[in-house]
């Protein structure tokens, strides 16, 4: 049964419906759009599931003059060039059985579009929906996005046995969409996690980090941590338990997602929001009054996002960033420039970092107990300085002293290890404010430190 709701397709979308409809073929527009188009949400790339062979597709669209690229045409899909814009274009297909978990060994092409879309995981995808009959339907997923539930096409235990990924792909829909799973999806989730073991980390670390910038984090780590951890294993210690501190109302792993959840969707911020108290069970001790203490845990806090980090094989300049503001988002700071422009200093002289560590501290702030909520203002008020050392273009890095390793060669001093020792101490003597950042000034307080 088709439904007429209409959705507004861009016009690569209606070339390519009507180009394969011209010649005979039947085509849909499919998956991710159509979903997001429903839900009121920005809508991505388009696919197109369609009844033509790929090669009589590929010759059909070459002879218009279009590009296309075989870029999966095992299974049946052409990439195609619209102008800017690349659009999937998929023969109807079932999959056959799935040894490694990922991908189908074989596929069989068949004449339906009904039969294409029992193949897909959940039913908010597999809809299909063409601008003159509409929506189609078979699975029930508009029924589902109406009542914001992710459920599995079909029986949930196969669908989950043909590529483990969709495992964590629901969750991460949930994290984005703020849905829930339908129970005997969530159910067959738990049961069949081990299976992710065998996806490949690439594969994991890139639902992860869509995961981690849903909208809706918060929830979803609390409500799924069973299969998270699977992936992220690091979480497990986190949950439940109970950091005895006035400072907080949360368990750790509530006050993490807390965090997360009071922080831009950076990835960036987002990874080291997931991180930075993930040493505090290892470091945690109580005083003789009960309160709970975590000295040290952002050194082991860095340990374990490493370890984690490095096993999803996330980027390294990322993995870097990530543990430098972990390392760093429990010192004290105050609202004043010597102290901005230390740090500016520990994190590299790179602005962007120290509004990265900022925008983790309000959501560190956040997630602590109400009396304590104060510290968003101090973070405002961190940013407010920065800008302003920035503005008045004040030293905060080797880069910006008025003297360089030259300088330090026409003293007659020979080149190597010392020189960045004399540097750094000048740089030092800049920030505390003990020389001004004039050349004569600073030459002759390294002269001065050279003197016997």
């Amino acid at each position: 049964m088709e439904d007429k709701a209409h959705i507004p397709l861009p016009s690569p979308a209606l070339t390519l419906l009507s180009l394969l409809e011209g010649a005979g073929f039947e085509a849909w527009c499919v998956g991710g759009f159509v979903r997001d188009a429903l839900i009121g949400r920005k809508a991505g790339d388009i696919d197109i599931a369609s009844s033509a062979p790929w090669d009589k597709a590929q010759a059909l669209f070459e002879a218009q003059g279009l590009k296309t690229f075989e870029t999966g045409v095992k299974h049946g899909t052409l990439t195609v060039l619209v102008g800017s814009d690349a659009l999937e274009v998929t023969t109807f297909r079932t999959d056959g059985t799935y040894t490694d978990g990922r991908r189908p060994d074989s596929v069989t092409f068949v004449e339906s579009i009904e039969e294409d879309l029992a193949r897909r995981d959940f039913t908010m995808n597999a809809i299909a929906y063409h601008p003159e009959r509409g929506l189609f339907d078979p699975q029930g997923g508009q029924r589902d996005i109406e009542a914001r539930v992710i459920r599995a096409v079909g029986e949930a235990r196969t669908r989950f046995a043909e590529d483990a990924l969709r495992i964590l792909r629901g969750v991460r829909f949930a994290s984005q969409l703020g849905f829930s799973l339908e129970e005997a999806t969530r159910k067959a989730m738990v049961e069949q996690r081990g299976l992710l073991e065998i996806v490949a980390a690439e594969r994991v670390s890139h639902e992860l980090g869509a995961l981690i910038c849903g909208a809706f984090v918060r929830d979803t780590l609390l409500a799924h941590t069973d299969i998270i951890g699977q992936v992220l294993p690091e979480l497990l210690p986190m949950k439940g338990f109970d950091q005895k501190t006035p400072y907080h109302v949360f368990d750790v792993l509530e006050h993490t997602a807390c965090c997360m959840e009071n922080t831009r969707p950076c990835a960036l911020v987002r990874w080291a929001a997931l991180f930075h108290d993930s040493g505090k069970p290892a470091a945690f001790f109580t005083d003789d009054a009960g309160v709970g203490h975590f000295y040290g845990h952002a050194k082991i806090s860095v340990t374990i996002a490493q370890t984690a980090m490095r096993r999803l094989r996330l980027p390294r300049a990322l993995v870097s960033d990530v543990l430098l503001l972990v390392e760093h988002h429990d010192d004290i700071l105050a609202a004043t420039p010597k102290s901005v422009k230390r740090m500016l200093r520990k994190l590299g002289g790179r602005p962007e970092m120290f509004f990265a560590l900022t925008e983790l501290k309000r959501g560190d702030a956040a997630a602590q107990a109400p009396h304590c909520r104060h510290r968003v203002g101090l973070a405002h008020e961190l940013d407010a300085v920065l800008e302003a050392v920035l503005e008045a273009g004040e030293v905060f890095s080797l880069h910006d002293l008025a003297i360089d390793g030259k300088d330090l060669k026409a003293l007659g001093i020979p080149p190597g290890p010392l020189y960045k020792e004399l540097l750094e101490g000048a740089l030092e003597s800049v920030l505390s404010g003990q020389v001004p950042n004039e050349k004569p000034s600073l030459i002759a307080s390294i002269q001065g430190r050279l003197e016997p």
